[in-house]
Protein backbone atom coordinates (compact mmCIF):
# COMPACT_ATOMS: atom_id res chain seq x y z
CA UNK A 1 0.00 0.00 0.00
CA UNK A 2 1.41 3.38 -1.02
CA UNK A 3 0.47 6.89 0.12
CA UNK A 4 0.98 10.03 -1.95
CA UNK A 5 0.75 13.48 -0.41
CA UNK A 6 -0.33 16.42 -2.56
CA UNK A 7 -1.01 20.15 -2.39
CA UNK A 8 -1.17 23.31 -4.50
CA UNK A 9 -0.23 26.94 -3.90
CA UNK A 10 0.59 30.31 -5.42
CA UNK A 11 2.36 33.21 -3.68
CA UNK A 12 2.38 31.05 -0.54
CA UNK A 13 5.50 32.56 1.01
CA UNK A 14 4.48 36.13 0.19
CA UNK A 15 1.11 35.60 1.92
CA UNK A 16 2.56 33.82 4.98
CA UNK A 17 1.22 30.34 4.22
CA UNK A 18 3.22 27.67 6.10
CA UNK A 19 3.57 25.55 2.98
CA UNK A 20 7.03 24.24 3.89
CA UNK A 21 5.88 23.16 7.34
CA UNK A 22 2.79 21.57 5.80
CA UNK A 23 4.83 19.36 3.50
CA UNK A 24 7.36 18.52 6.21
CA UNK A 25 4.54 17.42 8.50
CA UNK A 26 3.44 14.78 5.97
CA UNK A 27 6.76 13.55 4.58
CA UNK A 28 7.37 10.88 7.26
CA UNK A 29 4.21 8.96 6.29
CA UNK A 30 4.07 9.37 2.50
CA UNK A 31 6.04 7.75 -0.29
CA UNK A 32 5.94 10.92 -2.36
CA UNK A 33 4.61 14.45 -2.06
CA UNK A 34 3.43 16.36 -5.14
CA UNK A 35 2.96 20.12 -4.95
CA UNK A 36 1.62 22.18 -7.85
CA UNK A 37 3.18 25.65 -7.72
CA UNK A 38 1.39 28.34 -9.68
CA UNK A 39 3.32 31.18 -11.27
CA UNK A 40 3.18 33.99 -8.74
CA UNK A 41 4.53 37.50 -8.22
CA UNK A 42 8.20 38.19 -8.87
CA UNK A 43 8.83 39.03 -5.22
CA UNK A 44 7.39 35.71 -4.00
CA UNK A 45 9.93 33.11 -2.81
CA UNK A 46 7.70 30.05 -2.63
CA UNK A 47 9.70 28.05 -5.16
CA UNK A 48 13.00 28.71 -3.38
CA UNK A 49 11.37 27.78 -0.07
CA UNK A 50 10.15 24.46 -1.45
CA UNK A 51 13.48 23.72 -3.11
CA UNK A 52 15.13 24.05 0.31
CA UNK A 53 13.29 20.90 1.46
CA UNK A 54 15.89 18.15 1.49
CA UNK A 55 13.86 15.14 0.43
CA UNK A 56 13.76 13.01 -2.69
CA UNK A 57 10.07 12.37 -1.96
CA UNK A 58 9.15 15.91 -3.01
CA UNK A 59 8.02 16.56 -6.59
CA UNK A 60 7.36 20.14 -7.67
CA UNK A 61 5.19 20.65 -10.75
CA UNK A 62 4.84 24.09 -12.30
CA UNK A 63 1.53 25.52 -13.46
CA UNK A 64 -0.30 28.74 -14.28
CA UNK A 65 -3.66 29.68 -12.78
CA UNK A 66 -6.44 30.60 -15.22
CA UNK A 67 -9.03 32.61 -13.29
CA UNK A 68 -11.12 33.23 -16.40
CA UNK A 69 -11.58 29.55 -17.19
CA UNK A 70 -11.94 28.62 -13.51
CA UNK A 71 -13.81 31.48 -11.73
CA UNK A 72 -15.58 31.61 -8.34
CA UNK A 73 -12.80 29.82 -6.51
CA UNK A 74 -12.82 26.76 -8.74
CA UNK A 75 -9.21 27.36 -9.77
CA UNK A 76 -8.33 25.95 -6.33
CA UNK A 77 -10.14 22.71 -7.19
CA UNK A 78 -8.62 22.58 -10.66
CA UNK A 79 -5.11 23.04 -9.28
CA UNK A 80 -5.79 20.41 -6.62
CA UNK A 81 -6.89 17.98 -9.32
CA UNK A 82 -3.80 18.88 -11.33
CA UNK A 83 -1.52 17.93 -8.43
CA UNK A 84 -3.60 14.80 -7.78
CA UNK A 85 -3.08 13.64 -11.36
CA UNK A 86 0.65 13.14 -10.68
CA UNK A 87 0.08 10.94 -7.62
CA UNK A 88 0.72 7.21 -7.80
CA UNK A 89 -0.26 5.98 -4.32
CA UNK A 90 -3.24 3.86 -3.35
CA UNK A 91 -4.23 6.57 -0.85
CA UNK A 92 -3.86 10.31 -1.50
CA UNK A 93 -3.27 12.63 1.47
CA UNK A 94 -4.31 16.21 0.72
CA UNK A 95 -3.07 19.19 2.69
CA UNK A 96 -3.79 22.79 1.83
CA UNK A 97 -0.94 25.26 2.24
CA UNK A 98 -2.08 26.33 5.73
CA UNK A 99 -2.80 22.83 7.08
CA UNK A 100 -0.36 20.87 9.24
CA UNK A 101 -0.33 17.32 10.63
CA UNK A 102 0.81 16.55 14.16
CA UNK A 103 3.48 13.88 14.43
CA UNK A 104 1.48 12.28 17.26
CA UNK A 105 -1.24 11.44 14.72
CA UNK A 106 0.98 9.77 12.13
CA UNK A 107 0.36 6.26 13.48
CA UNK A 108 -3.41 6.70 13.47
CA UNK A 109 -3.31 7.90 9.85
CA UNK A 110 -1.26 4.91 8.78
CA UNK A 111 -3.44 2.50 10.77
CA UNK A 112 -6.66 3.88 9.25
CA UNK A 113 -5.31 3.79 5.71
CA UNK A 114 -4.26 0.14 6.18
CA UNK A 115 -7.53 -0.82 7.85
CA UNK A 116 -9.74 0.59 5.09
CA UNK A 117 -7.47 0.00 2.10
CA UNK A 118 -9.32 -3.14 1.03
CA UNK A 119 -12.75 -1.95 2.12
CA UNK A 120 -14.68 -1.16 -1.05
CA UNK A 121 -17.32 0.78 0.91
CA UNK A 122 -14.78 3.39 2.05
CA UNK A 123 -13.59 5.94 -0.50
CA UNK A 124 -12.13 8.57 1.84
CA UNK A 125 -11.00 9.38 5.37
CA UNK A 126 -12.30 12.31 7.41
CA UNK A 127 -9.97 14.23 9.77
CA UNK A 128 -10.79 16.48 12.75
CA UNK A 129 -10.06 20.22 12.51
CA UNK A 130 -8.52 22.79 14.82
CA UNK A 131 -9.15 26.27 13.39
CA UNK A 132 -6.72 28.75 14.96
CA UNK A 133 -7.62 32.44 14.98
CA UNK A 134 -5.20 35.34 15.43
CA UNK A 135 -2.51 33.41 17.27
CA UNK A 136 -1.58 29.89 18.30
CA UNK A 137 -3.69 29.73 21.47
CA UNK A 138 -7.15 30.75 20.29
CA UNK A 139 -9.58 28.54 18.36
CA UNK A 140 -12.76 29.17 16.43
CA UNK A 141 -15.06 26.36 17.52
CA UNK A 142 -18.30 27.67 16.10
CA UNK A 143 -21.33 26.58 14.13
CA UNK A 144 -20.58 27.08 10.45
CA UNK A 145 -16.87 26.26 10.75
CA UNK A 146 -16.38 22.69 9.58
CA UNK A 147 -15.29 20.42 12.46
CA UNK A 148 -14.24 17.62 10.11
CA UNK A 149 -13.38 17.26 6.45
CA UNK A 150 -12.05 14.73 3.94
CA UNK A 151 -8.27 14.78 3.72
CA UNK A 152 -7.47 11.33 2.33
CA UNK A 153 -9.06 9.77 -0.75
CA UNK A 154 -8.45 6.59 -2.64
CA UNK A 155 -6.72 7.03 -5.97
CA UNK A 156 -9.74 6.80 -8.25
CA UNK A 157 -10.15 8.83 -11.43
CA UNK A 158 -13.76 9.85 -10.70
CA UNK A 159 -12.87 11.39 -7.35
CA UNK A 160 -12.35 15.11 -7.86
CA UNK A 161 -11.71 18.21 -5.81
CA UNK A 162 -14.94 20.17 -5.40
CA UNK A 163 -16.04 23.80 -5.33
CA UNK A 164 -13.10 25.83 -3.93
CA UNK A 165 -11.15 22.70 -2.95
CA UNK A 166 -12.46 22.40 0.60
CA UNK A 167 -13.45 18.81 -0.09
CA UNK A 168 -13.88 16.04 -2.69
CA UNK A 169 -16.72 14.41 -4.58
CA UNK A 170 -17.35 11.51 -6.94
CA UNK A 171 -18.13 13.11 -10.30
CA UNK A 172 -18.97 10.86 -13.23
CA UNK A 173 -18.29 12.01 -16.81
CA UNK A 174 -16.50 15.09 -15.47
CA UNK A 175 -15.92 17.84 -18.04
CA UNK A 176 -12.79 19.18 -16.32
CA UNK A 177 -14.31 22.60 -15.69
CA UNK A 178 -17.56 22.39 -13.70
CA UNK A 179 -16.15 22.03 -10.20
CA UNK A 180 -19.33 23.34 -8.58
CA UNK A 181 -21.55 20.91 -10.43
CA UNK A 182 -23.94 18.86 -8.29
CA UNK A 183 -25.75 16.98 -11.04
CA UNK A 184 -23.94 13.74 -11.70
CA UNK A 185 -21.90 14.06 -8.52
CA UNK A 186 -22.30 12.54 -5.06
CA UNK A 187 -20.73 12.69 -1.64
CA UNK A 188 -17.94 10.23 -0.93
CA UNK A 189 -18.40 7.38 1.54
CA UNK A 190 -15.89 8.08 4.28
CA UNK A 191 -14.58 6.66 7.55
CA UNK A 192 -13.43 8.80 10.44
CA UNK A 193 -9.67 8.92 11.05
CA UNK A 194 -8.60 9.83 14.58
CA UNK A 195 -6.19 12.52 13.41
CA UNK A 196 -6.15 16.31 13.45
CA UNK A 197 -5.62 19.02 10.89
CA UNK A 198 -4.03 22.08 12.50
CA UNK A 199 -5.47 24.87 10.36
CA UNK A 200 -3.37 28.05 10.63
CA UNK A 201 -4.96 30.03 7.82
CA UNK A 202 -6.02 32.85 10.16
CA UNK A 203 -2.72 33.10 12.01
CA UNK A 204 -0.57 35.71 10.31
CA UNK A 205 0.28 39.40 10.70
CA UNK A 206 -2.91 41.51 10.41
CA UNK A 207 -1.69 43.28 7.29
CA UNK A 208 -1.08 39.92 5.60
CA UNK A 209 -4.54 38.66 6.58
CA UNK A 210 -5.91 41.53 4.51
CA UNK A 211 -3.57 40.66 1.64
CA UNK A 212 -4.77 37.07 1.83
CA UNK A 213 -8.42 38.18 1.75
CA UNK A 214 -7.80 40.41 -1.25
CA UNK A 215 -6.18 37.49 -3.07
CA UNK A 216 -9.13 35.23 -2.20
CA UNK A 217 -11.61 37.89 -3.33
CA UNK A 218 -9.92 37.95 -6.73
CA UNK A 219 -9.91 34.16 -6.96
CA UNK A 220 -13.60 34.00 -5.93
CA UNK A 221 -14.58 36.65 -8.49
CA UNK A 222 -15.80 39.31 -6.04
CA UNK A 223 -16.48 42.49 -8.06
CA UNK A 224 -14.76 44.81 -5.58
CA UNK A 225 -12.33 44.43 -2.64
CA UNK A 226 -14.07 43.82 0.69
CA UNK A 227 -11.14 44.45 3.05
CA UNK A 228 -8.53 47.15 3.60
CA UNK A 229 -6.00 48.20 6.21
CA UNK A 230 -4.75 45.99 9.02
CA UNK A 231 -7.16 43.14 9.72
CA UNK A 232 -8.97 43.24 13.08
CA UNK A 233 -9.46 39.85 14.73
CA UNK A 234 -12.13 41.18 17.07
CA UNK A 235 -12.96 39.96 20.57
CA UNK A 236 -10.49 37.18 21.31
CA UNK A 237 -11.91 36.61 24.80
CA UNK A 238 -14.99 34.91 23.31
CA UNK A 239 -12.94 32.18 21.69
CA UNK A 240 -11.92 28.76 22.94
CA UNK A 241 -8.30 28.33 23.98
CA UNK A 242 -5.82 25.62 23.10
CA UNK A 243 -3.24 24.42 25.61
CA UNK A 244 -2.04 21.29 23.83
CA UNK A 245 1.12 20.79 21.82
CA UNK A 246 1.55 22.04 18.28
CA UNK A 247 3.26 20.09 15.50
CA UNK A 248 7.03 20.07 15.93
CA UNK A 249 7.56 21.56 12.46
CA UNK A 250 5.76 24.73 13.59
CA UNK A 251 8.10 25.51 16.51
CA UNK A 252 10.15 28.17 14.70
CA UNK A 253 7.13 29.89 13.14
CA UNK A 254 5.28 29.98 16.45
CA UNK A 255 8.30 31.57 18.15
CA UNK A 256 8.34 34.33 15.50
CA UNK A 257 4.81 35.64 16.27
CA UNK A 258 5.21 39.38 16.79
CA UNK A 259 1.71 40.87 16.42
CA UNK A 260 0.38 39.99 19.87
CA UNK A 261 -0.16 43.68 20.70
CA UNK A 262 -2.67 43.88 17.82
CA UNK A 263 -4.91 41.21 19.36
CA UNK A 264 -7.57 42.63 21.69
CA UNK A 265 -10.82 41.87 23.47
CA UNK A 266 -12.49 44.75 21.66
CA UNK A 267 -15.54 43.91 19.54
CA UNK A 268 -15.41 44.70 15.86
CA UNK A 269 -18.30 45.47 13.51
CA UNK A 270 -17.66 44.24 9.99
CA UNK A 271 -19.54 44.94 6.81
CA UNK A 272 -18.78 41.32 5.94
CA UNK A 273 -18.87 39.38 9.25
CA UNK A 274 -17.37 35.92 9.55
CA UNK A 275 -19.56 32.94 10.42
CA UNK A 276 -18.61 32.86 14.09
CA UNK A 277 -19.41 36.58 14.43
CA UNK A 278 -23.02 36.33 13.24
CA UNK A 279 -25.63 36.41 16.00
CA UNK A 280 -27.56 33.43 14.60
CA UNK A 281 -24.46 31.23 14.59
CA UNK A 282 -23.44 32.43 18.04
CA UNK A 283 -26.79 31.36 19.45
CA UNK A 284 -26.68 28.00 17.69
CA UNK A 285 -23.12 27.45 18.91
CA UNK A 286 -24.16 28.11 22.50
CA UNK A 287 -26.96 25.56 22.13
CA UNK A 288 -24.60 23.00 20.60
CA UNK A 289 -22.01 23.39 23.34
CA UNK A 290 -24.56 23.43 26.17
CA UNK A 291 -26.82 20.55 25.12
CA UNK A 292 -24.97 18.55 22.47
CA UNK A 293 -21.38 18.44 23.67
CA UNK A 294 -20.28 20.65 20.79
CA UNK A 295 -21.73 18.46 18.03
CA UNK A 296 -23.03 20.65 15.22
CA UNK A 297 -26.63 20.43 14.07
CA UNK A 298 -28.07 21.39 10.69
CA UNK A 299 -24.59 21.80 9.24
CA UNK A 300 -23.59 20.71 5.75
CA UNK A 301 -21.29 17.69 5.50
CA UNK A 302 -19.79 16.87 2.14
CA UNK A 303 -19.37 13.17 2.97
CA UNK A 304 -21.34 10.18 4.19
CA UNK A 305 -19.84 8.39 7.20
CA UNK A 306 -19.89 4.59 6.88
CA UNK A 307 -17.97 3.63 10.02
Amino acid sequence: MGISGFSMCRNADLLYYPIKESILSALPIVDEFVVAVGKGKEEDNTLQLLESIDSDKLRIVHTKWDLNKYPDGTVHAQQTDFAKSFCSGDWLLYLQADEILHEDDHKNILDSSKRFNGDQKVEALVFDYLHFWGDYTHLVNSHGWYPREIRMVKNQKNIHSWESAQSFRYISDFDGVSYRRKTGSRKLFAAHCDARIFHYGWVRPPKLVTEKMLALDEIHSHPKPRFSGDFQFGNMSNLDTFDGSHPEVMKKRIASLDWQNQLTSDPVVRKYPFKHERMKNRLITKLEKTLLGGEQIMSFKNYTLVD
